[in-house]
């Protein structure tokens, strides 16, 4: 049973409604249409994760530029391994990886998450 802080809630919602241009962009261009339920914004323990992928136990974090200081790079660490110790595997990606690099991440998900681009195309009914 994954941890859920329900003090979280109210904060996970406006960080739903705000969401930064590159969570929107790989939101609404692609995990939106993924064959599984892919959550935003969602609350693992004490933690608010940019996307959680329950099905394959997986949070798929993004991060900006803030993210490169020591602070950060510390707090993700514990982050990750906070994450991590609940049994959930954590992949993350720059705004720099989802503005140049678009296609690509796309692949890498797809790839972390066990899912064939087959899968993604709509199956001809007969």
């Amino acid at each position: 049973m994954i941890p859920y802080n329900k003090k979280l809630v109210p904060l996970a919602r406006l960080l739903r409604k705000n969401m930064t241009k590159e969570e929107k962009h790989l939101w609404y261009d692609f995990l939106k249409k993924l064959p599984v339920n892919v959550r935003r914004q969602h609350n693992i323990h004490n933690y608010i994760v940019d996307f959680y992928v329950a099905e394959k136990k997986t949070v798929i974090e993004i991060d900006g530029r803030q993210h490169l200081t020591d602070e950060h790079i510390k707090s993700d660490m514990v982050r990750d391994q906070a994450l991590e110790e609940l049994g959930l595997k954590v992949i993350r990606y720059s705004n720099k990886d989802i503005n140049s690099n678009f296609h690509a991440v796309c692949m890498d998900i797809l790839k972390e998450l066990d899912i064939s681009i087959s899968d993604l195309s709509p199956h001809p009914t007969a």
